[in-house]
């Protein structure tokens, strides 16, 4: 090979080289803006899952259970002639229930109920009316503890939970409302083995009822308190059950005066007045 021939090959090898260099800085520099742009990507979308976070949390409950029911019931009381909710704050994530502090001079009166019970409905439409001119007088009060115990007999659509989740969404947002709701979920009460009320049904009569609070709605279309339904139900059928001699609830109604369970008839409004003054003094 002549010394211009080796020169030119040489020079061909440089030139590959070159070449080959310029095509790696290309590509490295292709990969860097792609892993740049991703990392815009990869960022705002970070970003905007949390603002969806954060107004996630705005709009949800206090906490897994519902204001109000700190007890895993509502408590009523009477003031001026009237029936009136007792507030309380919300059971804390991991928290446990606080038993109410009950005034034996009156009669305590607690019910544990199934939206879906026929029976629990019988002891509403009896016995409610006199329940509540007893809270409006001073002499008693209510506490209602709604939970599930018949999801099993709603073809798959766990009305009794969804019913027991609507009514705490009106204890945690419009308490005032609560035992009307509570009256016209018992008016409008589905038979067993059917699959009951829709969500929006369920919305439209908490509405009908007189919760006005926006977020009712809203709490029951995505069943915010479907969670604490379970975890109160757990609750009632394996636990103790406070101010009381019971190991658990086993039937629906239950119903206690100070601390004694009503065994009865459920539409007997004259034996079930006699059980509570011999029990609560209420009259």
């Amino acid at each position: 090979m002549s010394e211009n021939e080796s020169k030119r090959v040489r020079r061909d090898a440089a030139r590959e080289r070159a070449r080959e260099a310029r095509a790696k800085e290309q590509a490295r520099r292709r990969r860097n803006r792609t892993l740049g742009i991703s990392g815009i990507i990869i960022g705002g979308l970070a970003v905007i899952a949390i603002v969806v976070v954060v107004i996630a949390n705005s709009v949800q409950p206090d906490g897994p259970g519902p204001k109000n029911m700190a007890s895993d019931g509502i408590l009523f009381t009477g003031s001026d002639g009237q029936v009136i909710p007792v507030e309380t704050t919300a059971t804390p994530d991991g928290g446990t229930p606080t038993a109410t502090k009950q005034d034996d001079s009156v009669a305590n009166i607690t019910v544990y109920s199934d939206y879906m019970c026929p029976y629990c409905n019988q002891f509403e439409t009896a016995q409610m009316d006199q329940i509540e001119q007893w809270v409006q007088d001073g002499s008693a009060t209510l506490e209602l503890h709604p939970f599930n115990l018949l999801d099993r007999v709603s073809l798959g659509s766990e009305y009794s939970t969804r019913a027991a989740a609507a009514a705490a969404c009106v204890a945690n947002y419009d308490p005032d409302a609560f035992l009307a709701y509570n009256t016209s979920l018992y008016e409008h009460q589905p038979s067993e083995s059917t699959r009951g009320l829709t969500n929006d049904e369920l919305a439209s009569l908490a509405k009908d009822a007189g919760a006005t609070n926006g977020k009712v709605a809203s709490c029951i279309a995505g069943q915010d308190f479907a969670g604490w339904v379970a975890d109160a139900t757990n609750r009632v059928l394996n636990d103790p059950i406070p101010n009381s001699s019971l190991d658990a609830v086993t039937s629906t109604p239950t119903v206690i005066v100070n601390g004694k369970q009503y065994s009865g008839s459920l539409t007997d409004t004259d034996a079930f007045a006699s059980f509570v003054e011999q029990n609560g003094g209420a009259a």
